[in-house]
């Protein structure tokens, strides 16, 4: 697999800060070949199987098998937010909803227990603890989003 060969649409690209070209929300080299297309996620498990289960399952994600069911799901678009931390390496994944109160009430219809709601400045939160014993984010958000939104 290459990259995506964007040099068709290379003439409508803009100059940017870096020295390449922006089509969109993409950054070209001079080649017109968009250099990041997306993002891969690694989380962590004590039991792995379990966890991969409940995305395929509980969450629904799409997903491909990478060979000997190592299974890689698809995620929707995502946004990144770096925070000032005393230490490196600390990571949280947090997955984004239209409505947390009837995510909660779906998932609590599949046996799936949430955190109380909490309220905070930049949305509505709650986490689930998954088969393995990590903690999966869940929020509403009530800031600005370069992630793509149902009815934007």
């Amino acid at each position: 697999m290459g990259c995506f060969d964007g040099s068709a649409l290379y003439a409508s690209a803009v100059p940017d800060a870096f020295g390449g070209q922006t089509l969109g929300s993409h950054h070209l080299n001079t080649e017109g070949v968009i250099m990041i297309f997306g993002a891969h996620v690694v989380l962590y498990s004590k039991d792995a199987e379990a966890d991969r289960l409940f995305f395929k399952n509980i969450l629904g994600l799409s997903w491909v098998d990478a060979g000997h069911g190592w299974l890689i799901f698809a995620l929707p678009p995502a946004e990144v937010a770096i925070h000032p931390a005393q230490e490196n390496g600390r990571h949280e994944l947090y997955l984004m909803c239209e409505n947390l109160s009837a995510e909660m009430a779906s998932l609590a219809g599949k046996g799936i227990e949430c955190s109380p709601p909490e309220e905070a400045r930049w949305g509505s939160v709650t986490s689930i603890e998954l088969p393995g014993g990590g903690l999966l984010g869940l929020y509403q958000p009530r800031h600005k989003s370069p992630a793509a939104r149902t009815g934007e």
